[in-house]
């Protein structure tokens, strides 16, 4: 018989890695049941293309990816909404560490591949699946606008990539690597990642006071 002193207090809190794997895992599970409603439960294979695409696929979707991590860097360099939608990302992710930043790229890139690449693409095509997935991305205010726009973009993008390799190897490894990188430059140990030498030590104060004054 226990101690009273040993009962079991209130259960922890769950981390933010268990409840971004527990929102993705979800995501793949509707994408199965999907899947298998339509009469065809793989969900990483969508045509029957030569089979060196299934080892082609991840590696031109990488190289997609980090294609798209320039551009990302080089319109936070050059346009100032770039530089506050990612100052509003700091601030709404708050600091993470190198493994939350790990599952969180890893779990979404899969999670969200599987539903709307796996199973919504060959079931609403590629812009229909696309608008779903930029409607998944709409941000609390309106400088969040850039995100949902560029999430349709690579949504239509990524649905061609996955049907031109004809498997799901291409968009994951991209969505990875886009996720990856920018949050990793997002959140880094820096003030400002993004251009401080161009504002100055207080540009991203001024900067901050003026989007929570949104």
């Amino acid at each position: 018989m226990p101690f009273p002193h040993s009962q079991p207090g209130p259960a922890a809190p769950l981390s933010r890695a268990s409840l971004v794997i527990g929102l993705y895992s979800a995501m793949a599970i509707v994408a199965l049941l999907i899947a298998a409603g339509r009469g065809n439960p793989d969900l990483y294979r969508l045509g029957d293309l030569p089979h060196w695409l299934l080892l082609g696929g991840p590696a031109i979707g990488a190289a997609v990816g980090l294609a798209v991590v320039v551009l990302t860097r080089l319109a936070a360099r050059h346009f100032e909404w770039a530089r506050d939608l990612n100052t509003s990302f700091r601030q709404l992710l708050g600091p993470l560490t190198g493994r939350e930043i790990l599952i969180l790229a890893l779990a979404s890139s899969i999670g969200e591949e599987l539903l709307f690449r796996g199973a919504l693409l060959p079931w609403l095509g590629v812009w229909w699946q696309a608008l779903v997935f930029a409607l998944l991305h709409v941000g609390p205010k309106k400088r969040f606008l850039p995100w949902t726009a560029s999430a349709f973009v690579l949504g239509a993008a990524f649905g061609e990539l996955a049907i031109r390799t004809g498997n799901l190897g291409g968009p994951i490894a991209a969505h990875f690597m886009i996720n990856f990188l920018n949050l990793r430059f997002i959140v880094g140990p820096l003030g400002d990642p993004l251009g401080s030498s161009r504002e100055g030590p207080l540009g991203t104060t001024a900067r901050a006071e003026r989007l929570s004054a949104d």
